[in-house]
């Protein structure tokens, strides 16, 4: 271990491991209805939970032993009460852990090492790199795509709790640490109504405000100060992007009234963060010739927020003409004084405009495909031999059709949206400004037709091709959409009318690749290798033609859905990738976890841009794969995908998750305002939506999508004589290391006692002891790879995390078995328990506690 790991780790123990210890027996003397006997309880439990895996014992069996020895309950009534308080103590101490975690970033993580501006900056200046990090940054920037998932469940009172006792810990302050807590005591940790997919928007706009609005303007002051030559006005090096409210694809509840109310959300929270800003500078601009200059601005914003029907033809143009107005004053007459204050609300103006995050719309293929289908069955907009055409033909009269003379009333309220949504994109430039909403993006994209058709809605719903300020971006997210994706878009930059819409967008074309989907799809390394492949052949492709490809990633949080350690990715890419931009979603709860305060927000946007300039300005030629490198990590993703592909193939799999895991009670809970699957009826794999579905895994403590085959594939690579070979890859590429660094976070988080009672189980033992065993081989083979003995042994505080988590989490996975095994027994028995629901709720409560405590397990 290195010395800034090892002070790290010292770091860890004592600012978070030894005051939890402290904080959490706190809870023991708050003043509520019998806290202090469940406090001594749940340690009884965790401790009979520990002994009972240890002996080879099943949750049914801890719990009863546990009910038996320390209690006097002998009702099911008894004893859920009981294990509700336990999942309520436990969720407080999820947030007592979290919150000690982000009061001691500062200590734990170093804010100017490896990854951070100020590195970047030391690097450049010693290398003399200036030249080439003036390029690079005329176009470079990370765009982070907030999505709304059903995982990110703390509302947002108790995000704002975890935000001041955080602060509270960093200032020792224990009279306050002592109200925060008791204030988490008594808050309500979910609600009882389902949301609606505004509110998911709203509690999204909570981190705009509160997080990233501080986190994007310290890195912009930064780079504008460092480097003041480098860094164009026109770039603003951060961008961000909002999901909830314009994905329909992924929630079916979205309409066009929803899409408007969070435009309109965003617009005035951003009115909201300038107008605090601007009386900030007021009580410090209150010279001659600014003062009343200022005023003006603030009673703009004002009106623009505060007035019902006062919402003015406000601009970015205008604020930051005022403010350079201001800015000119301030140096010719008042001495500069202040003047960083007035760069640094400037700086804010250029990044976020009106909109504060660009709204993307999203909508799956099929949808578009019916949409137009139904729209000439009213119109004959298309000719009435449209639907017995070919594509070919098809895509001709997309790239001609004429706008629709009125609106077309559709029977389908889904493909009624689909049309009206083209003229809302319009109305919210209007307000917000192009940036507001200027993307449209489609899921399940399989050929070039599926794109044209996006052009086509376009051109019906009134755009004129030399108008069209949105960008149409494809998602390629299976192995096989994968494979084809180079096909497909040849055929679109061979079509003239498309690419004659991309030269007017600069020349530049977006394009989607999904991790989930993928994952789920081809299992962990056949999916990063399939999108590692796609993106060298779309970017040699683009190339070709001129254009510029950008990426964008559809990551989620844990490993099997693209997350983890995100930035070593980027940094990973050789010079074969297109490099112009950094996009990517971030999920669930990695949207609290990582950009949940103001610290960890900054930190981890540093860690992108580094990664991409870096990878730019400081390339090693060893970052490229070479062609025996290809083959190698090739010939492991065949085997990987053979052996998870053959898993997925076993006649019980799904049924098994069924099973074992929470994942029927997705649909009963109010977690997220969309269905755990597309389409209705009986439930399929394709159906699944990857995040209920690596949930479910997750929450088994079995994490297949993240390690299953990798074990396989390494052994077989090994039979060949090939190890050496692979050893020496490990070291010196970071793509390979980063994907084994990955498997293992994934790994580090299973936990197969729990579930060991089902291995000889008449139906369900067979693929049970199939996945054990293919974890054991894996971790076997890996420890051989790696040279190390345990999992994450190069992330020890991490590792320490996981582990501290995993023990306050123990008791929830544990009650949430029982909970199941419980439900189940009542079903096959065909038992009319009336506690059945009150179980069901319980696997669900139990679901918030554990995807909480996971961080990024969703």
């Amino acid at each position: 271990m290195d010395h800034s790991s090892n002070r790290a780790l010292q770091h860890f123990k004592n600012d978070i491991g030894i005051r939890f210890q402290l904080y959490n027996s706190l809870f023991t003397s708050l003043p509520f209805h019998r806290i202090e006997k469940t406090g001594i309880l749940l340690a009884l439990f965790l401790s009979n939970c520990e002994d009972g895996y240890l002996k080879g014992q099943s949750p049914v069996t801890i719990i009863d032993e546990f009910f038996s020895k320390h209690t006097t309950y002998t009702t099911d009534k008894e004893k859920l009460d009981l294990l509700f308080r336990f999942v309520q103590y436990a969720e407080r101490q999820v947030v007592l852990f979290d919150a000690l975690e982000d009061a001691a970033f500062r200590q734990v993580h170093d804010m100017n090492g490896p990854g951070t501006l100020k590195h970047l900056e030391s690097e450049v200046v010693k290398m003399e790199k200036e030249e080439e990090l003036t390029e690079k940054l005329k176009d470079f920037c990370v765009r982070l795509v907030l999505t709304a998932h059903p995982t990110q469940f703390y509302p947002g009172s108790v995000l704002g709790i975890i935000n001041d006792l955080s602060k509270g810990l960093m200032e020792n302050n224990t009279s306050q640490i002592n109200m925060y807590l008791q204030q988490l005591g008594k808050t309500a940790f979910f609600k009882k109504q389902k949301p609606t997919p505004y509110d998911e928007a709203i509690s999204l706009v909570w981190f705009l405000e509160n997080v990233f609005y501080q986190a994007t303007g310290k890195i912009i002051n930064f780079l504008k100060s460092q480097f003041p030559e480098s860094l164009p006005a026109t770039n603003p090096v951060v961008k961000l992007g909002f999901w909830p409210g314009g994905d329909r694809d992924g929630n079916p509840f979205v309409n066009i009234e929803t899409t408007l109310q969070v435009a309109e959300a965003l617009r005035g929270s951003i009115i909201k963060c300038y107008y605090q800003d601007v009386r900030r500078l007021k009580r410090r601009l209150t010279f001659d010739g600014v003062e009343t200059v200022l005023a003006e601005l603030e009673k703009k914003l004002y009106n623009n927020i505060f007035i019902p029907g006062q919402r003015t033809d406000l601009t970015r143009k205008e604020i930051l003409e005022t403010m350079y107005q201001i800015k000119d004053t301030m140096i010719h007459k008042h001495n500069s004084l202040f003047l960083h204050m007035v760069d640094s609300f400037i700086n804010k103006v250029l990044v976020f405009g009106l909109h504060f995050a660009s709204l993307d719309i999203r909508q799956d293929s099929s949808k578009h495909e019916s949409t137009l289908q139904s729209i000439n069955a009213v119109s004959s907009h298309l000719g009435e031999d449209y639907s017995n055409i070919s594509a070919k033909e098809k895509i001709k009269r997309l790239c001609n059709v004429k706008p629709l003379e009125s609106s077309v009333m559709l029977e389908d309220d889904i493909e009624q949206d689909t049309i009206d949504v083209v003229g809302v994109i319009r109305t919210i430039q209007s307000y917000n400004g192009e940036e507001g909403c200027n993307r449209y993006i489609i899921s399940h994209c399989n050929s070039a037709l599926n794109v044209m058709e996006v052009y086509g809605l376009f051109l019906l719903g009134g755009w004129k091709p030399e108008k069209l300020t949105v960008d149409i971006v494809p998602l390629f997210e299976t192995i096989g959409d994968l494979k084809n994706a180079a096909e497909v878009m040849k055929e679109l930059y061979d079509n003239e009318v498309y690419r004659n819409h991309i030269r007017q967008r600069g020349d530049q074309q977006t394009i989607m690749v999904g991790f989930s989907d993928g994952t789920k799809d081809g299992g962990y390394l056949m999916a990063n290798w399939s999108i590692y492949k796609a993106k060298e052949e779309l970017t040699a492709l683009s190339r070709e033609y001129g254009i510029d490809v950008v990426f964008f990633d559809g990551r989620g949080g844990p490993p099997a859905r693209g997350g983890g350690k995100t930035h070593k990715f980027y940094a990973s890419m050789g010079k074969n990738i297109s490099n112009k931009e950094i996009q990517l979603t971030i999920q669930g709860q990695t949207v609290s976890s990582n950009f949940g305060m103001v610290d960890a927000a900054q930190y981890n946007i540093e860690q992108l841009v580094n990664a991409g300039v870096f990878n730019e300005i400081f390339s090693d030629k060893n970052k490229t794969l070479d062609a025996n490198q290809e083959a190698l990590i090739s010939g492991l993703a065949d085997e990987s995908f053979n052996a998870y592909t053959k898993l997925k193939e076993h006649p019980y799999f799904l049924e098994y998750l069924g099973h074992a895991s929470p994942l029927k009670f997705y649909a009963e809970t109010n977690i997220g305002s969309r269905p755990a699957k597309r389409g209705s009826g009986k439930l399929t794999l394709n159906d699944l939506r990857a995040i209920p579905f690596v949930g479910a895994w997750s929450q088994l403590k079995q994490n297949v999508t993240g390690y299953y085959g990798v074990g396989t594939a390494l052994s077989k690579a090994k039979e060949q004589g090939k190890f050496n070979e692979l050893k020496k890859f490990y070291k010196e590429s970071l793509f390979f290391r980063t994907l084994i660094d990955n498997c293992e976070m994934s790994m580090n988080k299973c936990f197969f006692p729990l579930t060991a009672f089902l291995s000889d189980h008449p139906v369900y033992g067979e693929i049970w002891n199939d996945i054990y065993a293919e974890y054991e081989l894996t971790k076997k083979i890996l420890f051989q790879l790696t040279g190390k003995n345990e999992l994450m042994a190069d992330y020890p505080v991490e590792q320490l995390s996981i582990q501290m988590r995993e023990r306050i989490v123990l008791p929830l996975v544990t009650i949430q078995q029982y909970a199941i095994t419980r439900v189940r027994e009542m079903e096959e028995k065909n038992i009319k328990n009336p506690e059945r629901d009150v179980f069901g709720k319980l696997v669900m409560r139990c679901s918030f506690g554990i995807i909480n405590a996971g961080r990024n397990s969703a």
